[in-house]
């Protein structure tokens, strides 16, 4: 998984906290099991997201971006290559 570890570390720790606190005090042991349960379940989600973080994003679409206009003069190389073909 391609993330900033602290962040996700932050996140699932703020997910289980917002469960475990929906969990009355009087079922404290099966609110441990809970919390332990709700942490794997959430970390296990956001690996199978396979997030990147914001600045490899912005890095791929500046790269898409370069790709796009390069193909574009490209292609109007060829333009103007198959019209001097043409004319001779």
């Amino acid at each position: 998984m391609k993330f900033n570890t602290a962040n996700l570390d932050q996140t699932v720790s703020d997910i289980v906290s917002k469960i475990s606190s929906a969990v009355p005090e009087d079922l404290k042991t099966a609110k441990e099991g809970l919390e332990r349960n709700a942490r794997a379940t959430v970390e296990g989600a956001f690996q199978r997201l396979d997030l990147v973080t914001r600045e490899e994003f912005d890095v791929q679409v500046l790269l898409l971006s370069k790709s796009q206009q390069r193909v574009k003069e490209l292609e109007q190389k060829i333009i103007e290559l198959e019209k001097v073909f043409q004319n001779k």
